[in-house]
């Protein structure tokens, strides 16, 4: 039976363990054999083509993909047989950035992030107001509340995504493409700002099939492909070919 935890990380220190974990959409094998540990504090790239499976490795350890095979451990919580009223307790001890944003259109960035925070249990009006304006802040669009996600552009819309998934200050941060609709140079800005949140202190895994960034900014990766997962030295990856 899974009881809500009181910390993030197993008893072998690990805050994400997968071991002989099968990842299937219906009849469809995605990933198989899926075994590796993440650490708190680390930053992980997961790359491969797109189709590979990365993805659904992340949806898997938000519990979008329930765990069926094998064994999974995200942020306190084992994944396999997980009830459903279990799940917001296990997305509160992440943050999930997107790469299409997902800010909703009718309402300013500050209502955006209202939103979230009030979906999520917080009813002290004084309490939302100052963290939203904190993670504003540590996104440097303190000033940019006021803004639809319509006046933004690319980037200033993925620094909102980030500022969102810090609100309720999670041990890890899941990036799925978060620069899949950036240009290079916003996107080694906002690579610099998902460094300096793991620096910080919160694990990172982000999934990109963009090459040039792990050039840029080297760090653990691991490579999905045919249906398998392999931890990649950083040499193997600059003669790489990007495949879209």
């Amino acid at each position: 039976m899974n009881k809500q935890p009181t910390d993030s990380v197993n008893k072998e220190g690990n805050i994400v363990e997968f071991s002989n974990v099968r990842i299937r959409q219906q009849e469809h094998i995605i990933l198989q054999d899926v075994g590796f540990k993440i650490n708190p504090g680390e930053f992980v790239y997961l790359i491969g083509k797109v189709g590979s499976g990365k993805s659904s490795l992340l949806k898997t350890m938000y519990n979008e993909l329930p765990l069926e095979e094998g064994y999974g451990f995200v942020a306190g919580y084992p994944l396999k047989g997980m009830k459903k009223k279990q799940v917001p307790h296990l997305r509160r001890r992440m943050g999930i950035i997107f790469q299409d944003f997902q800010l909703l259109s009718d309402r300013s960035v500050y209502d955006n992030l209202l939103f979230v925070l009030k979906a999520t249990g917080w009813k002290n009006k004084k309490a939302m107001d100052k963290r939203i304006r904190e993670v504003l802040s540590h996104v440097d669009m303190v000033h940019k509340g006021y803004k639809m996600p319509h006046q933004l552009s690319g980037g200033e819309q993925q620094r909102i995504g980030i500022a969102r998934s810090l609100l309720n200050a999670p041990d890890l941060i899941l990036a799925d493409e978060p620069t899949g609709n950036l240009d290079p140079e916003t996107s080694d800005e906002l690579l610099i700002l998902l460094r300096k949140i793991c620096e910080d202190g919160k694990t990172v895994i982000m999934a990109t099939h963009n090459y040039n960034l792990l050039k840029k900014f080297p760090g653990r990766t691991i490579r999905c492909e045919d249906t398998r997962l392999f931890e990649s030295e950083q040499e193997e990856i600059e003669f790489d070919v990007e495949l879209d």
